[in-house]
């Protein structure tokens, strides 16, 4: 900051010129407050592009709360109480010391034996100066103008430091002949105040030396801004658990729990105040700014979690990923990082409840975990229904206009100006047409233009809400008089099956999520040729609703350590795995020996398949182990044992000991682990421990994995314990990444996508053949015509089998896949066969979870979550 004092800034200028500094003087208007200079010393302290701070200000205007406003890290002048505490305290390496300081220390470099007086020298500088002296061994005096005891003291100094003008009643006879004077005073004294006699006179070298010394602490704070910059190992605080027996339920456990604010765990892991977007206290966004920060920084580990087919016991993925972290963050001290898909709101209030982990391995707090979170699944919404309600709006206004009226109002004149947006500008390129001037078209291209010509029973983009609703699996739209008859038949999805929701969890950049959302097909023309949201024009607005959306979520694991929740696609007609982004900055935070933990939906035939052939070709990333979740219960199902009907007592086979149930359901985890094999990744198996598990079944199933290529099998006990239950699978991870790892894709690009889901079907389900359908083989004809046959395949088959059919257990072979429609989610970049019917919107139950859940409105408390 600078008064009007140009001399000084022209000494700044030239000294920070040589040093290669790039100096920014803020005049402010003359007559500024106090209060106005602390604003915009608050601004500048928040701005990521400013390194260091200095004042230069009226005498007046300097007081304590100016000088603290500045943040200590960028205060080159160490002029605030902080850095004078820790010149004080002796921390020299900490701290900077004030300009004017350094030049008088280094004007008196022979002190020995010599008695320094400080006349006139108060408050920060006279301070630090007195500190330093003493520090040096030197015999200091201190004392005012005003001071009765001035001349005796005048008389015995051998060196005088003046901190203020000198008034004129102190007659320079007080000053013994040969004492050095140097002025620190803001108006630098000149020779005429003392007289020739003080030959050693140095106050006109001391303003230029000052100048050089503040740009020393420059070069000091950018050398430290730089360090700040690296990668720095984690002063990670765990949070302690208490663990209770019979464990209590979910939300209470999570209640009972303090998290840590989420600026103090951002900080314990190496993210800069400017790069986390708090939201409340305990969830914050991350900037993307920091993979250009870290880009130099080693990748960590990347283990993915897995499981065997699910079945209606469940298995257990979210609470092994995040009992997993925690043993190896907590309790086994190495860096290690959760990623976690956002749950939809849907489940939370129709079936499933939470999704945040269980027990004593969750994230916190559960209910903002499972409710709304920072808001990505609404933006995805919003994003969704406006190119939702821009198709049939295009529709209507083509299938009303003629030609003419429609381009008159598609490129506008507005002030008496008429010019394409950039995005018309883009649409008219790849039309051919190279014109920038809206009346340079012929009418031949003013209608190629301004035409999309969408066939409306093509068109495959639908509206989507964040709630099981059976009601709008199937709509009519256009019902109004005012849409002139144009009434079609559509739908409503869940939102996390948005194409939007596949694309945030696999882009991996602002631009690249901008070019995925352009090219998403929404429907074909009336010559068969694809449309697309740029085409609509709509992209910058998507890219706008989105611009929060593509930051990963910070949260915490239940023994404080950091999870990144973000993004939640569907697993069936998506991958069902999350964000790209969320795994790449992890592994720059974790460091080269840390790990990142993240979860695919379903069983490893589903997610996993989708995880290594999809999500890794988006990020180029190379996993180091699978961990494969299995339960004794599950398995017992998979080898013949009973239905299961939720909200009925478990059946005896699943609560007493039955080794031959057990051993014929081991079928299935073989069959995952050899999956894993396809992929050349090592596989350690996490087997689930339930109180009713005898310790043979328990053996059994670890001997049947290892027997079966798994490089280690552990029984695992975190959801009754937290992160002490799950280190010894900690263990066998770390052992399990330090192999050799052969990570290969199941299947090349460049084959036919018929050829790519036969890979799949047989290698991976165990299918004989596949069956396409008539339907099914013109989309692929369509889409190979287009130019889409290079994408990976996104299957959507059951979850409940490695079959399509969900009543078939174990591993069935034998049969034929029958695959009915195939589509495209192109801007995710992905062609999703059908096996079957898929629901894209459930439905909710007789008895939702909503009976159960219930706000306090004292203490505004949720309950009954999970």
């Amino acid at each position: 900051k600078a008064h009007n004092d140009h001399l000084i800034q022209e000494i700044n200028k030239n000294f920070a010129k040589e040093v290669g500094l790039r100096v920014v003087h803020i005049c402010l208007p003359e007559g500024s407050s106090k209060d106005e200079i602390i604003n915009e010393i608050l601004r500048l302290n928040e701005d990521p592009n400013v390194q260091g701070l200095a004042l230069d200000l009226p005498e007046s205007l300097y007081s304590s709360k100016v000088l603290n406003a500045v943040k200590p890290e960028k205060d080159v002048d160490g002029l605030s109480d902080i850095n004078l505490g820790r010149l004080v305290r002796g921390d020299a390496s900490d701290c900077l010391v004030p300009p004017t300081v350094c030049a008088v220390m280094e004007l008196l470099e022979d002190l020995g034996g010599k008695t320094v007086l400080l006349v006139g020298a108060g408050g920060a500088v006279g301070a630090a100066l007195q500190c330093m002296l003493q520090r040096e061994g030197v015999a200091t005096m201190s004392c005012q103008w005003k001071a009765p005891q001035l001349q005796t003291k005048l008389h015995h100094a051998d060196v005088v430091v003046v901190g203020s003008t000198k008034p004129d009643d102190v007659p320079v006879s007080w000053i013994k002949p040969g004492t050095t004077i140097i002025s620190c005073s803001r108006d630098l004294l000149s020779e005429k105040h003392y007289g020739p006699q003080n030959n050693h006179a140095a106050e006109n070298t001391l303003g230029s030396l000052a100048v050089a010394m503040r740009m020393q602490n420059m070069v000091k704070n950018t050398e430290r801004w730089i360090q700040s910059q690296q990668y720095r190992k984690w002063d990670l605080h765990c949070l302690k658990l208490q663990t209770l027996s019979p464990v209590p339920s979910d939300i209470e456990i999570s209640r009972a729990q303090t998290p840590k604010a989420v600026d103090v765990l951002a900080k314990e892991i190496g993210l800069l105040t400017d790069e986390i977007e708090s939201y409340g206290q305990t969830k914050a966004k991350v900037r993307l700014s920091l993979l250009e920060r870290l880009k130099d920084q080693p990748d960590g580990k990347y283990v993915l979690v897995a499981g065997i087919t699910p079945t209606p016991l469940g298995e257990g993925k979210s609470t092994v990923a995040i009992g997993l972290v925690q043993a190896l963050t907590a309790h086994l001290n190495i860096n290690s990082f959760a990623c976690l898909r956002q749950p939809s709101q849907g489940p939370t209030f129709g079936v499933k409840g939470g999704a945040a982990g269980g027990g004593y391995a969750q994230v916190i707090p559960m209910e903002e975990f499972n409710l709304h979170l920072t808001g990505d699944i609404h933006a995805i919404t919003a994003a969704n229904n406006l190119l939702a309600a821009a198709i049939d709006a295009r529709i209507l206004h083509e299938n009303t206009q003629s030609d003419k009226a429609l381009y008159s109002r598609l490129v506008p004149v507005v002030n008496g100006v008429r010019e394409f947006s950039a995005i018309q500008l883009a649409r008219l390129r790849r039309l051919g047409v190279n014109k920038t001037d809206p009346g340079a078209l012929t009418e031949e291209e003013i209608s190629k233009f301004s035409r999309l010509d969408i066939d409306p029973s093509t068109i495959t983009w639908q509206r989507v809400v964040d709630t099981n609703d059976r009601f709008l699996r199937k709509i009519t739209v256009g019902q109004a008089n005012s849409e002139k008859g144009f009434v079609r038949q559509a739908q409503f999805d869940i939102a996390v099956a948005s194409e939007i929701m596949a694309i945030l969890a696999l882009t991996t950049s602002l631009q690249d999520m901008k070019e995925r959302l352009g090219k998403m097909v929404v429907a074909n023309d009336k010559k068969g040729e694809p449309v697309t949201a740029e085409d609509l024009g709509v992209t910058g607005a998507l890219a706008v609703l989105m611009k929060d959306a593509i930051k990963p979520t910070l949260m915490q694991t239940l023994e404080g350590t950091p999870v990144f929740v973000h993004a939640g696609p569907f697993a069936n007609i998506a991958h069902g795995n999350s964000s790209v982004l969320a795994d790449k900055i992890a592994l720059k935070l974790v460091g080269e020996k840390g790990f990142v933990v993240t979860e695919a939906g379903f069983g490893a035939d589903i997610g996993m398949e989708k995880f290594f052939n999809i999500k890794c070709r988006a990020s180029g990333l190379v996993p180091s182990v699978v961990v494969l979740v299995a339960t004794v219960r599950a398995l017992k199902m998979h080898g013949g044992g009973p239905n299961v009907t939720a909200g009925a007592p478990l059946k005896k086979e699943y609560t007493e000991e039955n080794l031959q149930l057990v051993a014929d359901g081991c079928c299935n985890l073989q069959k995952q682990i050899q999956i894993a094999q396809l992929f050349g990744v090592p596989v350690v198996v996490a087997l689930n421990t339930f109180k009713t598990d005898s310790p043979a079944e328990v053996d059994l199933v670890c001997k049947i994995a290892k027997q079966s290529g798994a490089f280690d099998a552990v029984p695992c006990n975190h959801w009754s314990a937290g992160g002490r239950g799950a280190v010894k699978l900690a263990q066998a991870v770390e052992k399990a990444a330090n192999q050799k790892n052969s990570f290969k894709y199941l299947y090349s690009l460049e084959l036919p996508i018929v050829e790519k889901i036969r890979i799949i079907a047989q290698k991976v389900y165990g299918a004989q053949d596949i069956e396409l359908s008539p339907t099914a083989q013109s989309q692929v004809d369509r889409y190979t015509q287009q130019g889409f046959g290079n994408l990976p395949i996104c299957m959507a088959k059951t979850h409940l089998s490695l079959s399509h059919q969900p009543e078939r257990k174990g591993v069935p072979t034998g049969f034929i896949l029958p695959i009915s429609d195939v589509r495209a989610s192109i801007g995710a970049g992905f062609i999703y066969p059908l096996v079957g019917t898929m629901s894209t919107m459930p439905g909710l139950p007789t008895r939702p979870c909503f009976y159960d859940i219930d706000l306090d409105p004292i203490t505004e408390e949720v309950k009954g979550l999970f």
